[in-house]
C-alpha cells in the first residue's frame, strides 16, 4: 500500500487524476476564507493569485504571529459563493462536511475538494506558518490569512469527476436506515 498523494500549491492538472476517497498531504501557500471574505472578493476582486490556488474555509486563531488554531468550518455555508474562484483558476477548496450539487458540478475538470477532520484545530496548527493576511478590518475569524502548509494530511472529498464521498454516504445512511425500519430489532 502506497502512501497518501504528495501535492504542493499552487495546483495543477495532477489534481484532476486524484479520486474522492485518496489521502493527500499538502504543502505549500493556503488562504483562508468564510462567508464575509467571500463575499469581499466578490465585490472587490481575489487578493491573491487565484491560478492554482486552494481556498482553506478556516476562521484560524491567530496570536503573536503565529497559528494556534485551524480547524476547518462547514464548507456548506459557502455554497452559493465558490463558483468565481473556481472561474478564475482556485484549483482547490478544504473543510469540512461536504459542499453541495453546484459545487460538485462546478468543480468537474477544474479541482477537488479536501475534507479536513472537524475538531482537529491544533493537529492542523501544528502543520502551519503564517505567512501574511489580507482584508484584516474583517476580523481574525473572517479576514483572508496566507498560510504555509508542511504536509497537512487530508481526504479528497469530492474529486473532479463529480464522486462525492459526502453524498455516497448519506446514501448509504439512508439505505441502512430503510433496511433497519424495514426489519426493526426483536429487541425492543
Amino acid at each position: 500500500m502506497s502512501g497518501p498523494v504528495q501535492l504542493r500549491t499552487p495546483l495543477g492538472e495532477e489534481v484532476l487524476s486524484l479520486r474522492a476517497g485518496d489521502h493527500v498531504e499538502l504543502s505549500g501557500l493556503v488562504y483562508t476564507a468564510r462567508d464575509e471574505a467571500h463575499l469581499r472578493m466578490q465585490e472587490q476582486g481575489i487578493p491573491f493569485d487565484p491560478k492554482g490556488a486552494v481556498v482553506y474555509h478556516c476562521g484560524p486563531v491567530i496570536h503573536d504571529n503565529r497559528v494556534i488554531a485551524a480547524g476547518p468550518t462547514t464548507s456548506a455555508r459557502m455554497n452559493e459563493l465558490s463558483g468565481f474562484l473556481f472561474d478564475r483558476g482556485v484549483r482547490g477548496l478544504i473543510g469540512k462536511g461536504g459542499m453541495g450539487t453546484t459545487v460538485r458540478e462546478q468543480l468537474r475538470g477544474r479541482g477537488v475538494y479536501l475534507a479536513f477532520t472537524g475538531g482537529c484545530a491544533a493537529l492542523a496548527s501544528s502543520h502551519m506558518s503564517l505567512k501574511g493576511v489580507f482584508y484584516e478590518d474583517l476580523g481574525m475569524a473572517e479576514a483572508v490569512w496566507a498560510i504555509e502548509l508542511d504536509r497537512l494530511p487530508l481526504v479528497v472529498g469530492i474529486d473532479s469527476h463529480g464522486n462525492d464521498i459526502f453524498e455516497a454516504a448519506r446514501k448509504n445512511a439512508g439505505t441502512a436506515f430503510g433496511n433497519y425500519t424495514k426489519n426493526p430489532s426483536p429487541c425492543r
